[in-house]
């Protein structure tokens, strides 16, 4: 059984919220997505691409195998550049997608992007996702140190979002998580933003999940919050 808790905010610079998020215990799916276009296209990518997540996992109810996500986000692509294709406001839109879903007591994390999926046991947050960015996959195998990355010209680019390509690559991975470990997904407005010390007192604290995800807000609002801000936490028990 997972319980889960989410909130989202749209930062302390940012008018609108392009990100979008469903918790789905019914289906064991949760989904953040980070939308990125002009107008308010951002907004309509990131709420197709997780909405269209939503359709396929529940049309595969009970017959659910390790690659309905794969196939969810292939489909979400797909959907997102023929939207755009028949709008030309809507034009260069695209989103970044991570979903959990239960299998089990397995968790199944499928990523584009850079939204994020972590695992915080025993006082330690460790990343499970890895970033489709320019800094994580030219950057640093340039040898390029962190400290020029964090203001390399480069550091917002993303290598493959939902959206920009047919020729989509998806992450995978498999989580197998005891009773009480927290996993978190995450805008790059919350982990991108927060100070990892900030987070780490959030997640650490015997709030409830709920209260937990607000202090993840806040912490990133503390950094002046330049992004919209996504957290889902969910808790194996």
């Amino acid at each position: 059984m997972i319980e889960a808790a989410a909130a989202s905010d749209p930062g302390c610079v940012r008018n609108n919220n392009e990100d979008y998020f469903l918790t789905l215990p019914d289906l064991g799916l949760y989904v953040v997505a980070d939308g990125m276009g002009g107008a308010q296209a951002g907004e309509h990518a990131a709420k197709l691409a997780a909405d269209t997540v939503r359709e396929v996992v529940a049309e595969a109810a009970g017959k659910i195998d390790p690659r309905i996500l794969v196939y969810a986000f292939e489909e979400a692509n797909r959907r997102v550049i023929d939207r755009a294709g028949e709008d030309p406001a809507l034009d260069g839109m695209g989103t970044t997608l991570v979903a959990a879903l239960e299998m089990g007591t397995d968790l199944i994390i499928v990523s584009v992007g850079d939204s994020r999926a972590y695992i915080y046991e025993n006082g330690k947050l460790q990343a499970v996702t890895e970033d489709q960015t320019w800094v994580h996959e030219v950057g640093r195998r340039l040898g390029i140190d962190e400290a020029s990355l964090k203001t390399h010209p480069m550091r917002h680019v993303l290598t493959m979002a939902i959206g920009v390509s047919e020729n989509l690559r998806v992450h995978t991975y498999l989580v197998k998580p005891a009773a009480g470990t927290l996993l978190l997904l995450s805008s790059d407005g919350l982990h991108g933003v927060a100070r990892e010390q900030d987070m780490l007192d959030a997640l650490g604290s015997g709030e409830p999940l709920d209260a937990k995800c607000r202090h993840l807000i806040e912490a990133a609002r503390a950094q002046g919050g330049p992004d919209n801000i996504t957290a889902i936490l969910l808790r194996a028990s």
